[in-house]
C-alpha cells in the first residue's frame, strides 16, 4: 500500500545515509537533498496504460515495487501454514539538489532496496538493505515495463497473455545468509486500487498515489539459507507498484480537516449481506467536532496485503494521526472472479495485542481486528520479532512480516503481510 511507502518526504534529510560506506554509492558525498520541482506538480490522473505503467515514472518523486509472499514445500497443500515469508522492495526516489550538478555522478534519481526472509519455524528475521545512484548498470528502473535491479537483486515482469503478468525475482545476501529466486504468475489482470488506480491517502487532493496491485501471484523457486540448506519452494505472493509526488501532501504535518464525501468508484459493488452492510456503517470514519479537533499530525500507517484461500484478496490500510482517530482508511476486496468492493473510509482497526521491540523499544500491535464491508477479520503476526531496522537506507525502523488472517471463529482464511510504521517514532512525512 503505502511504503512502499517507506521513502517519503522526510528522506530529504537522509539522516540514515551518513553511516553507509563508499560501496553504497552515496557515503561521503555530503549532499543536502531538498524538495524537488515535482513536489509542486499535480499527480497525473490519466488512465493507466499497460505495460507502460508497470515501468518507472521518473517524473514523480516517490515510487516503489514491493513484493511480499509466503513459501511452502511444493508438496504441501496451498491452504497449509507456510514455512517462510519474503520481502523484496525497490524504491526509486527523485532528488533535486539545491545547486544542481552537471555530472553523471549527481544523484538525480536514487535506488534503494530492502530484502528479507522470515523464518517461521525458527521465528527469526533475516534482512538486508542497499542504496545506489540510479542510472548505472547495477541500479536501474526501466520505463517500458517492470525491470528493476540494484546490484544482483532483480525484479522483472513479462507478459503472460490476456493482460496478465509473470514476474521473476532474484535476491541474495551474503551478509544476511539467504538467497531466493522465484518465478510467479498472476491469475488476473492488475488490480487498480481506489478509483481506477487513483488511491487517496487523506482528504486533501495531493494526498494520493497511483496504486496498482498484483495479488494471488503463484509460482515456484528455490530458497537457500546459510545455516538451513537449499530447498525447492512453492510461493503465493503479492506485488504493489505505487508512485506519487507527495504521498500525504504538503502541509500534512498540520492538523488535517475531516474528509469530505467522495464519489463511488465505478468498479465498486455494494455488499450483498445485511451483516456486511452493518459492518460497513459501523466502520465509518468519525466525523464529530471532537474527532475533527483531535486529528493531529500523521504518525504512521498500518497496511495489510492478504491472499485468501478462496482466491480472493484483501487490501486494508489506515493512516494514523498522533493522539487521534485515523486520518484515512482504505483498501478493498477482489474476488477470484475479478469483482471488487472498495473500502475507502469504511474500515475500523482495533489492536488486540502488542509486542515491544528490544531494539527500537517500539510497541507494535501484533494482533488486529478489522471491521470492513466484507465482514470482520482477525489478523495475527506469524511471530512477533519481524521488525526491520532500515536506518541505513530509508532512515527508520518499521515492522514488516508474515501474518495470518482468520474469521471471528478462528478459522484460517489465508496468509499475507502486515506493515506498521510510526511506532518507533513519528515517520518524517
Amino acid at each position: 500500500m503505502i511504503a512502499r511507502r517507506h521513502v517519503l518526504r522526510g528522506l530529504g534529510a537522509w539522516g540514515g545515509l551518513s553511516g553507509l560506506n563508499a560501496a553504497s554509492g552515496l557515503g561521503g558525498l555530503g549532499l543536502i537533498l531538498v524538495p524537488g520541482t515535482s513536489q509542486g506538480q499535480a499527480l497525473s490522473d490519466a488512465p493507466l496504460r499497460f505495460p507502460r505503467d508497470h515501468g518507472a515514472h521518473p517524473e514523480t518523486r516517490i515510487e516503489w515495487w514491493y513484493l511480499t509472499g509466503v513459501l511452502r514445500s511444493p508438496s504441501s497443500d496451498a491452504a497449509s501454514a507456510p514455512t517462510h515469508g519474503f520481502q523484496l522492495t525497490f524504491f526509486r526516489l527523485r532528488n533535486d539538489l539545491a545547486q544542481p550538478l552537471s555530472s553523471a555522478f549527481a544523484p538525480g534519481q536514487l535506488m534503494l532496496a530492502h530484502a528479507a526472509i522470515s523464518d517461521l519455524g525458527r521465528q527469526r528475521l533475516l534482512h538486508d538493505q542497499r542504496v545506489l545512484r540510479h542510472g548505472f548498470a547495477n541500479a536501474r528502473a526501466e520505463l517500458g515495463d517492470t525491470a528493476t535491479r540494484l546490484g544482483d537483486w532483480q525484479l522483472r515482469r513479462s507478459d503472460a497473455g490476456d493482460g496478465r503478468s509473470r514476474y521473476d525475482l532474484v535476491m541474495h545476501s551474503e551478509s544476511a545468509g539467504f538467497a531466493l529466486s522465484l518465478s510467479l504468475r498472476a491469475p488476473l489482470p492488475p488490480l487498480l486500487q481506489g478509483r481506477e488506480g487513483w488511491s487517496r491517502k487523506g482528504p486533501r487532493p495531493e494526498q494520493a498515489s497511483r496504486y496498482v496491485s498484483e495479488p494471488q501471484l503463484i509460482g515456484t523457486g528455490r530458497l537457500a539459507l546459510r545455516d538451513g540448506g537449499t530447498r525447492e519452494v512453492a510461493a503465493r505472493a503479492w506485488l504493489d507498484h505505487e508512485w506519487s509526488n507527495d504521498l500525504l501532501g504538503r502541509g500534512a504535518e498540520r492538523d488535517t480537516p475531516a474528509p469530505a464525501a467522495q464519489p463511488a468508484s465505478p468498479s465498486v459493488q455494494a455488499p450483498s449481506s445485511a451483516s456486511a452492510s452493518s459492518a460497513w456503517n459501523s466502520a465509518s470514519a468519525p466525523t464529530t467536532a471532537a474527532d475533527k479537533a483531535d486529528r493531529g499530525p500523521h504518525a504512521g500507517w498500518d497496511w495489510f496485503g492478504l491472499n485468501l484461500n478462496d482466491g480472493s484478496s484483501l487490501t486494508l490500510f489506515q493512516v494514523r494521526s498522533e493522539g487521534g482517530p485515523p486520518v484515512w482508511t482504505g483498501g478493498g476486496w477482489r474476488g477470484a472472479d475479478g469483482r471488487q468492493v472498495d473500502f475507502e473510509q469504511q474500515l475500523r482497526f482495533e489492536p488486540l495485542a502488542h509486542w515491544r521491540s528490544p531494539v527500537s523499544l517500539a510497541s507494535y500491535p501484533i494482533r488486529w481486528r478489522v471491521r470492513s464491508p466484507r465482514g470482520v477479520f482477525l489478523i495475527d503476526a506469524a511471530f512477533q520479532a519481524q521488525e526491520i531496522d532500515a536506518r541505513r537506507s530509508t532512515g527508520f525502523p518499521y515492522w514488516e512480516g508474515v501474518a495470518r488472517v482468520s474469521d471471528e471463529a478462528g478459522r484460517t482464511l489465508g496468509w499475507g503481510y502486515l506493515e506498521m510504521t510510526g511506532y518507533a517514532g513519528r515517520v518524517p512525512l
